[in-house]
C-alpha cells in the first residue's frame, strides 16, 4: 500500500507532511515523493512552491528538479518513477509519502491510464504554433470536430489536454476518446496499485481563496516574474512548452510579452487562474469515493488528519489495509 496525501492547491499538504517527517513517532523516518507535474521541473522554484533547499536537506524529496524545461514529462513516466522511488525508500527500511496535487499522476500512480501513443516534438511544436495564431478556444473548437466526446470534458483553455489530444489524433489519426475506451480493459488498466488517499479540502472556498491570493502577491514579491523572465530568455525555451503552461507560469509570460489582458493586473490574473486550477482538482477529488477527507480550514481537523496519516503510514509498511 502507498500513502497519498493530497488536496488543492495551497491547502497545506506540504506543511503537514513535513510536520510529520521531522516531528512525533515517525519523525525522520518519513521520505516524500512529489506527485506535483511542475516541481519536476529544474529552475522552476517560485511558482511551483517546490520545497526550500533547507527543508530538503531536513527531509528527503524525491521527483523535484528532474529535467529541464525544454523537455516533456508524463503521467507515465511518473508512474515508473514514483514506483521506483518508492521501491528504494523501503529497501532502506524508510517509509515513502507521496505528496502533492497532480491528480492526473495520481490515476497513473494506481494503475488507471491507458497507454497511449508517445508525444512528438515536431507535432506539439506545429500545434503551438497554430495556438499562437488561433488562440485556445479555436484550437477546442477544432478538437470538437475530430473528437467531440473529449473536447465535451475540457475547457476551451486547457492548452496542455488540448493540445495532448489534438497530437494524439494527429498522430494516429483515431482520436483520444476511442483509444481510451479500447483500452479500458487491456492489462496495464488492471494493474492496479492499492493507494490510500488522504485529502485537505477545504469547508470553506473562501478560506482557501484567501491562501490563494496571498501565496500569489508572495510570489510576485519573492521575484517570480524576474524567475519567469530568465526561464524565457534562455535558448529553446519559449511559451508553447508544457513547462511554461503551468498556473503561473502562463500568466507571466503573457504580461511579459504584452498579450495580457490589460483590464487585470498580473497579480489578478495569476490569482484567478489560480482559484480556476483549485477548482478543477476539487472537482476530480470528489469523484474519488475512496479517499478519506480532512478539512484544511479547521485546526482540529488537521490534528486529526495528521494522527491518520501517521497510522496510515505505519500500516503501510506491514501492507495492512487502512479502515
Amino acid at each position: 500500500m502507498i500513502v497519498v496525501l493530497t488536496g488543492p492547491t495551497a491547502s497545506g499538504k506540504s506543511g503537514l507532511a513535513l510536520s510529520l517527517a521531522m516531528h512525533g513517532p515517525l519523525a525522520n523516518q518519513i521520505e516524500i515523493v512529489s506527485m506535483d507535474s511542475a516541481q519536476v521541473y529544474r529552475g522552476m522554484d517560485l511558482g511551483t512552491a517546490k520545497p526550500s533547499l533547507q527543508e530538503r536537506a531536513a527531509v528527503p524529496h524525491h521527483l523535484i528538479d528532474l529535467i529541464d524545461p525544454r523537455e516533456a514529462y508524463s503521467a507515465a513516466r511518473f508512474r515508473n518513477d514514483a514506483l521506483q522511488a518508492v521501491t528504494a525508500i523501503r529497501q532502506r527500511g524508510r517509509i515513502p509519502l507521496v505528496v502533492g496535487g497532480s491528480l492526473l499522476y495520481g490515476r497513473a500512480l494506481a494503475g488507471g491510464l491507458s497507454e497511449l501513443p508517445q508525444t512528438e516534438p515536431a507535432i506539439r511544436e506545429a500545434l503551438a504554433k497554430e495556438a499562437a495564431s488561433l488562440g485556445w478556444p479555436g484550437m477546442h473548437a477544432a478538437l470538437a470536430r475530430v473528437d467531440p466526446q473529449t473536447a465535451a470534458r475540457l475547457m476551451p483553455h486547457d492548452a496542455q489536454r488540448i493540445s495532448r489530444a489534438l497530437e494524439v489524433f494527429r498522430m494516429s489519426g483515431k482520436p483520444l476518446s476511442a483509444w481510451l475506451a479500447d483500452q479500458a480493459g487491456s492489462r496495464a488498466m488492471r494493474e492496479q496499485e492499492d493507494l490510500c488517499w488522504i485529502s485537505l479540502e477545504p469547508r470553506d472556498r473562501g478560506w482557501l481563496h484567501q491562501r490563494i491570493a496571498l501565496r500569489f502577491k508572495q510570489m510576485l514579491e519573492q521575484g517570480l516574474l524576474e524567475e519567469v523572465s530568465g526561464l524565457i530568455s534562455q535558448e529553446g525555451i519559449h511559451a508553447g512548452l508544457p513547462a511554461m503552461r503551468a498556473v503561473g507560469y502562463r500568466q507571466c509570460l503573457q504580461w511579459l510579452s504584452g498579450q495580457a489582458d490589460e483590464r487585470n493586473t498580473l497579480e489578478e490574473q495569476g490569482i484567478a487562474a489560480t482559484r480556476q486550477f483549485a477548482k478543477r482538482q476539487l472537482t476530480w477529488l470528489r469523484a474519488m469515493s475512496q479517499r478519506q477527507v480532512f478539512a484544511c480550514d479547521d485546526p482540529d481537523a488537521l490534528i486529526a488528519a495528521q494522527q491518520h496519516l501517521g497510522e496510515a503510514l505505519e500500516k503501510s509498511l506491514s501492507g495492512r489495509a487502512v479502515s
